[in-house]
């Protein structure tokens, strides 16, 4: 039996009709990728103060990672961690401002040799677009970068799926203050613990929290133009931070005011809303992109997919993550491994200031509490960045101690979890070709121009070359 003719055209000018992506099974990909943004700061983790009501949006509808890990504290290494789902030390680019190897594998290169339309714009600081994988690079545009986000998917290519990496200069200083979002009182701030509150710091928060609701602003002209297309439920969207707030013991260092990212899946009708307590790192988002659009991760990649997670929350996909903090202005040398409720630090520079740009007087935060040191103001919690020497190891309960300030590394009680923990960063040290410098790049000595490099850790290894993960599983 024949389609009669009437019908035959309905049912083409119906198709035709339909979103390009509606007809196609790959899904269509935008990850929002912010600077300097810890978790705490947002709506969706707990802040009463910071108005993000596009990520509220987010987190009402779609998952929320509770235990979501980057590798680097740092900006450029924790970026060109996510884009090959490799190790900082892995990547040859495991200090700050290194630009990508070229001959260095990322999971855009995949999407786009699949038939992705790719496109980067704002903030990039990993090599050049055409290098990474990206067809299309953006003009970005300051104070946020996303001048032509919504112009970059209106003129897209309607007969592919598409991969946009939009980075967000905010929250990075100096802060740029504009109408775009919220001003806030410096009363009204929640000083986390190891910052001296006083007026300075209030102030600089408040300005900081300002940032944050402004990157949460053209999040929601993302949602708005995709849901003008009709293709929402097309599309994956992803929020995640490259580090911490930059702030004295957080941006830069291993405990969860800096490593820990918010991360955010969104997809109407297909991620049911739910929070996972899961532990998952940043090396995982490529191989959970490309297992999203139907495709291998590649041999390079050291992370392993969390797709499953999507659809089901309480499952888990590893037992360990692992990060690292190298030279960011100031030498540092330090590895970090979280398992269950523990976290456990080695600091190979035990014999020095634990030191950032955000730590010293650059700052008002910075300068406010290293005034109230001099006039022995700080508290226990405040101390931490004048600590010289420093604990070569630190154990932390994640659970019973949030901001990671008492350390129980020589607590007795506790010696099984610190020997465990200990040989298990040994093994992904071994096994990830991961070393200790003997000449590593100095502190930088000028605020501008180029570094002297040294050694760089895993170069004597050339861990550039190695895939092993390390552990994954207990």
């Amino acid at each position: 039996m024949t389609t009669p003719r009437f019908l035959l055209i309905f049912l083409l000018l119906a198709a035709s009709a339909l979103p390009q992506t509606a007809l196609s099974a790959q899904p269509n990909f935008i990850f929002f990728i912010t600077d300097d943004i810890s978790p705490e700061d947002t709506g969706p983790y707990g802040s009463k103060v910071v108005k993000t009501p596009h990520l509220d949006r987010m987190a009402a509808e779609g998952l929320v990672f509770d235990n979501a890990y980057l590798t680097a504290s740092s900006c450029s290494p924790s970026r060109c961690s996510i884009i090959t789902g490799r190790y900082p030390h892995n990547t040859g680019a495991p200090e700050l401002h290194l630009p990508l190897p070229k001959d260095q594998h990322t999971f855009v290169q995949d999407l786009r040799s699949a038939g992705y339309h790719t496109v980067i714009s704002g903030k990039n600081h990993i090599g050049k677009p055409e290098d990474i994988g990206f067809d299309v690079e953006g003009k970005g545009g300051k104070p946020s970068g996303s001048e032509d986000w919504v112009t970059l998917l209106k003129e897209r290519p309607k007969d592919k799926p598409f991969f946009a990496w939009f980075g967000s200069f905010d929250a990075h200083r100096d802060w740029q203050i504009n109408d775009e979002a919220p001003k806030y009182d410096p009363a009204d701030v929640v000083v986390p613990p190891f910052l001296f509150d006083g007026p300075q710091t209030r102030q600089d928060l408040a300005d900081y929290y300002h940032e944050v609701s402004r990157s949460d602003f053209y999040l929601g002209q993302l949602f708005k133009e995709l849901e003008r297309q009709g293709i929402a439920q097309d599309t994956y969207v992803v929020y995640c931070a490259d580090n911490g707030r930059p702030f004295p013991r957080c941006k830069t260092r291993l405990y969860d005011s800096g490593i820990k990212t918010p991360l955010l899946f969104w997809r109407p009708g297909t991620i049911q809303p739910a929070r996972t307590a899961s532990l998952v790192s940043s090396i995982d988002l490529s191989a959970t992109f490309l297992d999203l659009a139907g495709l291998p991760a590649a041999p390079s990649i050291q992370g392993v997919s969390f797709a499953k997670i999507l659809s089901d929350p309480k499952t888990s996909v590893r037992d360990y993550v692992f990060a690292e903090h190298n030279w960011h202005v100031f030498n540092a040398h330090e590895r970090l491994v979280r398992h269950g409720d523990w976290l456990y630090i080695r600091n190979n520079r035990p014999n020095q200031q634990n030191m950032c740009t955000e730590s010293d007087d650059s700052f008002p935060a910075g300068a406010e509490l290293w005034a109230a040191h001099a006039e022995k103001k700080t508290s226990h919690a405040q101390q931490d960045i004048f600590l010289n020497p420093r604990p070569a190891e630190e154990l932390f309960h994640v659970g019973k101690d949030a901001h990671q300030l008492y350390n129980l590394a020589t607590d007795t009680t506790y010696q099984e979890t610190l020997l465990e923990l200990r040989q298990v960063l040994g093994q992904w040290t071994k096994e990830t070709g991961d070393t200790n410098p003997e000449k590593p790049t100095p502190d930088r000595t000028v605020k501008r121009g180029p570094q002297p490099r040294g050694e760089l850790p895993g170069q004597s290894m050339n861990a550039a070359s190695i895939n092993h993960p390390g552990p994954v599983r207990k």
